[in-house]
């Protein structure tokens, strides 16, 4: 769905260095309209950028401007979420509930930035919650990553069928979706009950018996599908 014409004024006075500018906004933008719902022309046209292949000059493409907007907050989210874990591994006690504050906690700082904070929680959701999802490759393969190390430590926490069926990945997706949707009426008073309760949420999502239903269904489908040790969706 394209968006009118009045919604690509958000820079009519614009400031800063046309990279910056360009960056202020996609993320306004993509917010707003989604990330496939506004053309790279409009970005262009609301940063207040002269040259028609500004941002392809400094971004390359819609990717590369993608990475751009989540950069600019990627790098405090992952500070945060990183202190918060080593914080637990000191403490040397399993703790689902603390888990799951360090999944929600370090983006919920993003509700109160100023500078784009709940349009990139928005963004940030969009990815997510697609039919296939958008996973920054950091998060399962490498370690320095803070997702990398949240997974490896709730994983030890979970029963291993409830890992296979992707739980980890059904709680980082709820936990985005709900930030964006706070986001979306953002700046609020306080957010310390809302982040308070989306934490207690997570932490049931994690913890959440599989039934036997579900152990039997899911072990149809496993005689059914036949053995594939090569299987693997993101975020599991």
């Amino acid at each position: 769905m394209r968006m009118p014409d009045t919604a690509t004024t958000t820079a009519t006075r614009p400031t800063g260095t046309t990279a910056e500018r360009l960056i202020a906004a996609a993320e306004s933008l993509f917010a707003t309209h989604g990330i496939d719902g506004v053309s790279l022309r409009e970005i262009n046209r609301a940063a207040g950028a002269r040259n028609a292949s500004a941002l392809q000059y400094h971004f390359g493409d819609r990717d590369g401007l993608l990475r751009a907007v989540l950069a600019k907050h990627h790098h405090a989210v992952e500070a945060r979420r990183h202190a918060m874990l080593d914080a637990y591994e000191a403490e040397g006690r399993d703790d689902l509930r603390a888990l799951a504050g360090a999944l929600v906690r370090p983006s919920a700082a993003m509700l109160a930035d100023g500078d784009g904070g709940p349009a990139y929680l928005q963004i940030m959701a969009d990815l997510m919650n697609r039919p296939r999802p958008v996973i920054d490759a950091a998060a399962l393969d490498d370690p320095a990553s803070s997702i990398f190390r949240w997974r490896a430590l709730v994983a030890g926490l979970l029963d291993n069928d409830a890992t296979r069926l992707h739980r980890r990945f059904v709680a980082m997706r709820f936990a985005a979706v709900e930030l964006a949707r706070r986001a979306r009426s953002a700046p609020h008073t306080d957010d310390r009950l809302f982040v308070s309760h989306l934490v207690d949420l997570v932490a049931g999502v994690l913890a959440a018996a599989l039934s036997d239903e579900t152990r039997r269904l899911d072990a149809e489908r496993a005689r059914a599908a036949g053995p594939d040790p090569n299987t693997r969706t993101p975020g599991g």
